[in-house]
């Protein structure tokens, strides 16, 4: 548009020159050859032809610059319609990517709906974050706050299809940032984020960590753990990120807590409320899985019932809280004496207690019991501030020496049990 306006301008100054100047290419050859005094006639028509052409000119320049811009401006609109254009094609797509992936979202819930203890829930939520934002280089991690303690443990972590063993497990400072302000967080650059101590961050963790995104796992404002994505790039997520995986935790800190809840109500199903012991509808259920499997591999199985001796006296005489008391303690004896992997131990009835020894012969198990029981008999407990002490019997029998049946275990160590009461208790017998 620009070169047909020069053109245009152009051929209107040819024209014009050559309209005021062919007369006077007349008048001059008039006044050469015909009449010399016509000079002073062609000297006042150049002086009248500059005088309107200046001001002439100046319009022409004036028109000229109002034109070009216009044509600037034009082109801006252009510029503008056509960025506009782009944005909204961003937009569409990126409003397309959101109808998808909510539209998952309900098969993410799905999926955790059905997971029932914490370690699948975990594994899930984080292979369903990975599906949204997983890419070969960015790493996934969830923390959660121990029940117990309420210290941060790491749960589960992934880096594209693989897991990754993160150093840091109780969390670094970004994550301590979001356990103590309980918000989201979005760091765009760890190096020029004023908050953070960059050169802790390369101190505290051996993978480069430039940005990430992260949100805790809440639940009617109980703070159940975190969830976080970083990457090694600078600028790698953005607001939408954050939000969408605000999302995400909603829906995981649902499904976490309701794995935790179901966790709980099954250990009160197998557990003694007491003593945090494995009940003894526990013991029947493994004991007959235990035996199938020593059998298979051919390895001895021992097991040893403890019986209080009279309890009932202690019962009577200081009542039944100190007597509560008395069971609790037998109960932390037992539980750190038998501290092997494998070894299962349970309150079997009133103050009775059981322990199942896998790998564990008969003698070796004797062995055990006496140790445990000599222990017991040198331990003091005080009860209404008066010092006391307690003692028990044992009997052990062991598979498939004394035994080639659960109930037939059972009871040979029942037997020896008995032996050793009619004994004198205090003392340990085997089958």
């Amino acid at each position: 548009m620009i070169v047909k306006l020069k053109k245009q301008l152009f051929n209107f100054y040819v024209y014009t020159g050559i309209i005021f100047l062919l007369p006077l290419v007349l008048f001059f050859f008039y006044a050469v050859y015909v009449e010399l005094q016509f000079f002073l006639f062609l000297f006042l028509g150049l002086l009248a032809l500059i005088f309107y052409l200046i001001p002439l000119q100046k319009r022409l320049q004036t028109k000229y610059a109002e034109k070009q811009l216009h044509v600037q401006n034009l082109y801006e609109g252009i510029n503008v319609i056509e960025a506009e254009i782009v944005q909204e094609e961003i937009s569409i797509e990126a409003l397309k990517d959101k109808v998808v992936n909510y539209a998952h979202l309900k098969d993410v819930t799905e999926r955790l709906s059905r997971c029932l203890y914490c370690e699948e829930t975990s594994k899930v939520l984080c292979s369903e974050v990975e599906v949204f934002f997983g890419r070969q280089d960015r790493t996934i991690i969830l923390y959660l706050f121990h029940s117990k303690t309420g210290a941060l443990g790491l749960s589960s972590s992934r880096k594209g299809q693989m897991r990754i063993n993160i150093k840091s497990k109780n969390g670094d400072i970004f994550d301590q940032w979001v356990v103590k302000n309980m918000q989201p967080l979005l760091i765009e650059d760890t190096k020029m984020d004023y908050r953070f101590d960059a050169e802790k961050v390369i101190d505290e963790d051996v993978r480069p960590i430039r940005s990430l995104i992260s949100v805790p796992l809440m639940v009617r404002n109980k703070a159940l753990g975190i969830l976080r994505i970083d990457s090694p790039h600078e600028n790698d997520f953005k607001t939408e990120d954050l939000r969408f995986l605000s999302t995400i935790s909603d829906i995981g800190a649902l499904a976490i807590e309701n794995a935790q809840l179901y966790e709980r109500v099954e250990q009160l199903a197998i557990r003694d409320g007491l003593t945090n012991l494995y009940l003894r509808r526990y013991l029947m259920k493994r004991l007959p899985e235990e035996i199938s499997r020593k059998i298979r591999r051919e390895k001895p199985l021992s097991f040893v019932i403890f019986d209080l001796d009279y309890f009932k006296d202690y019962n009577d005489k200081f009542g039944h809280i100190a007597g509560d008391i008395v069971l609790k303690t037998i109960a932390m004896e037992l539980s750190s004496f038998f501290h092997e992997p494998g070894s299962l131990i349970c309150r079997y009835g009133g103050e009775e207690f059981c322990v199942l020894l896998p790998d564990v012969s008969k003698e070796e198990a004797f062995d055990m019991a006496n140790q445990l029981r000599q222990k017991i008999s040198e331990k003091t407990i005080i009860l209404r501030r008066e010092k006391t002490r307690i003692t028990v019997s044992a009997g052990v029998a062991s598979f498939p020496g004394d035994a080639k049946l659960k109930d037939e275990l059972i009871a040979k160590a029942d037997q020896a049990l008995y032996r050793a009461k009619k004994k004198g208790r205090n003392r340990v017998c085997a089958a």
